[in-house]
This record gives C-alpha cells, sequence and structure tokens, in this order.
C-alpha cells in the first residue's frame, strides 16, 4: 500500500510541475489522424497499382516473345513455301516438301469431336452436382471429376492404345459400320477398317480428358448463381430444366464460355494422349477411323528427328498455325461475349 501512495504521490506531482511550467504533450487531432491513414492508403495503393501493373505486362509480353520466337524460327519455311504452306497436304523430309493441311485438318477435326462430345457431357454433370445430386453423393462426383482432371495426359494415352482401342476395335467400330453403311454422310464417316486408333478414337480421348475441366468450371460458375433467384422461379412454378435454362445459363454465360474455351483450348494442344492413339499419318480421309495427325503429335514426333534447318523451320511453323489458331478461337470466343451481351442490353 505504502509502494502504490507513492506511485500515485509522484504522479500528482509531476502532471503538477508540468502545469506550472506551461509544457503539455499535444496528441494529433483527428484530422491530423486521417491526413496521415490517407498518406499510407495512398501510397500503399500506388504499389499495389504498379505490382499489379508489372503482373499484367509480363503476360503480355510473354505472348509477344512466344509470338516473335515462333515467327523468327519459322521464317525460312515461310520464305520457301510461302502461305501456300498451309494448304498442301504433302510431307517429305527426304526431299525438303512440307505442307501443314494434314495436322492442321487432324488438329480441328479431332478437337470438333472432342467438343461436340464432351460439352454437353460436361454441361449434364455440373447441373447433376450442383442441381440434381442428393447430398451423400455430390461431394464424391464432385471429387472424382477432379481426380479425373489431376491425371497426366500420358496416363490417358497409354490407358487409350493398350485398353481404350482394342476394346473399341473390336466391339464398337464394327457396329458403327454396320449400323451407318448405308447412311449418306455417316457412312462415309464411319467407314474403314476396325483398327481401334485413328481420328475417331482421338476425339474420345480428347473428350474423356476436356470433360473435368469443363465440369469443374461449369460447377463452379453454376453455384454462384443466388439461391433467391433459383426459389424465385420454382415458387413461381418452374421446372427444374426451366430453372437451369432460363435462370442458371443466362447468369453464368461467361463462366460456361470460359470452360468451353478452355476445354477446347486442351484439346488443340494436346500432345502425348493425342500421339498414342491417332496414327501419325500424314493423311486426309473422309472416314473417322483412319490414322490422322495434329500439329501437335507431329511435333512430338518428329521435333527430335529434324536435322535441317527448312525441316526445323517448317516444325515451328506448324507451331506458329497452332498459336494462331487458338488466338483465333479466343477472339471468336470473346466475341460471341460481346454480341450477347449488346443483344442482352438492347433487350433491357
Amino acid at each position: 500500500m505504502e509502494a502504490l501512495a507513492s506511485i500515485f504521490c509522484l504522479i500528482y506531482l509531476m502532471g503538477r510541475k508540468s502545469l506550472e511550467t506551461g509544457v503539455m504533450v499535444e496528441t494529433p487531432s483527428e484530422p491530423e489522424y486521417q491526413e496521415i491513414e490517407t498518406s499510407r492508403g495512398s501510397k500503399a495503393d500506388a504499389i499495389f497499382r504498379v505490382i499489379t501493373l508489372v503482373f499484367a505486362c509480363f503476360v503480355l509480353l510473354t505472348v509477344v516473345g512466344v509470338l516473335v520466337t515462333l515467327i523468327q524460327g519459322s521464317w525460312p519455311a515461310l520464305k520457301a513455301f510461302g502461305l501456300g504452306f498451309i494448304t498442301t497436304e504433302d510431307w517429305d523430309p527426304v526431299s525438303d516438301i512440307y505442307g501443314a493441311l494434314a495436322p492442321i485438318y487432324g488438329t480441328l477435326v479431332s478437337s470438333a469431336i472432342a467438343m461436340i462430345i464432351g460439352v454437353p457431357v460436361s454441361l449434364g454433370i455440373a447441373v447433376f452436382i450442383t442441381e440434381l445430386a442428393p447430398g451423400w453423393l455430390k461431394r464424391p462426383v464432385g471429387v472424382a471429376v477432379e481426380l479425373l482432371a489431376a491425371i497426366p495426359s500420358i496416363i490417358y494415352g497409354i490407358w487409350g492404345l493398350f485398353i481404350f482401342a482394342p476394346w473399341f476395335s473390336d466391339h464398337i467400330q464394327p457396329w458403327l459400320t454396320d449400323t451407318f453403311i448405308d447412311w449418306p454422310i455417316l457412312g462415309t464417316l464411319f467407314d474403314g477398317p476396325p483398327m481401334g486408333i485413328g481420328m475417331f478414337t482421338a476425339g474420345l480421348i480428347l473428350a474423356i480428358m476436356i470433360i473435368p475441366f469443363m465440369t469443374s468450371v461449369m460447377r463452379d460458375v453454376f453455384e454462384t448463381v443466388p439461391d433467391v433467384l433459383k426459389e424465385s422461379a420454382y415458387g413461381l412454378g418452374s421446372t427444374t430444366w426451366e430453372v437451369v435454362w432460363k435462370v442458371v445459363l443466362p447468369y453464368t454465360r461467361v463462366g460456361v464460355i470460359g470452360g468451353v474455351m478452355l476445354g477446347l483450348g486442351r484439346a488443340l494442344g494436346e500432345t502425348m494422349a493425342v500421339t498414342f492413339v491417332i496414327g501419325n499419318a500424314h493423311d486426309i480421309s473422309a472416314s473417322l477411323f483412319m490414322p490422322a495427325n495434329t500439329i501437335a503429335s507431329t511435333l512430338a514426333n518428329e521435333f527430335t528427328e529434324a536435322d535441317g534447318e527448312l525441316y526445323t523451320s517448317s516444325l515451328i511453323f506448324l507451331g506458329l498455325v497452332l498459336f494462331i489458331i487458338t488466338l483465333i478461337v479466343l477472339s471468336l470466343a470473346k466475341l460471341l461475349l460481346l454480341k450477347m451481351e449488346a443483344k442482352e442490353g438492347a433487350k433491357s
């Protein structure tokens, strides 16, 4: 108690002395505090803005650097063949004659097959997980989709070559040929020897590969739809199909198209899985059962064997063509989104 009393007396004497001498401890006023905080916030915002600008410029510089490198590497082939390189089917390294038409055809057709199969399946899985699946089944299906997305592409290729292709040639290809043999267009598409490998098999493997990616994106964007919108539609008597078609999809169309473009980009650039099952033949055939080639599989198969400047330059030219195809596809997707937004604005 005596120590406590001594402390109080000391504080009292110090305060009295400060009053007598006119010395007081000044504290910043509230406007000054606000000015200090505003100054700190402005500096932090400026630093944050510079950092994000650097990241954005890094992406742009990377794209420009890749494009410049491809153009520089493909310049000898561009001078030798010109734009006729993309319209010529011949590919003869012995005679130094190269044409990209067969790989371009294989890339576009295999990707189209993958998208025709993969987009509806991905959309159906995403709708089932978010709208229809019971609680005990929703999480296992979601985990299974994520596990499929994590499987390396070479595993899909090995499975496709040693498991899927023999089964496909024994059971599915003969049935498709016999079923559609008299049909005008399908009869030509599904005609050919049942070898198991070929364009159609590559498209199926690509579809299996891109389904997890598109499904994951669609599921995530579907879950962002506010429950009040769906509950309001159900309250008005809408069915589940009407809620999905008229509420969920319009609300998430940008994300859905983004997921589709992600899957298409994966299909266009896939290498190892396609190399295993497509047959790797520089031919263009109307039959989907015949061996073919893609730009990515051509690069994987022949880049290590390219021993001449023109040969190497032609392969780099193929890479440039694939880059341009991807750029065109993404640009068309962006134009589609802008057109949809303009249409919605006109309606409102």
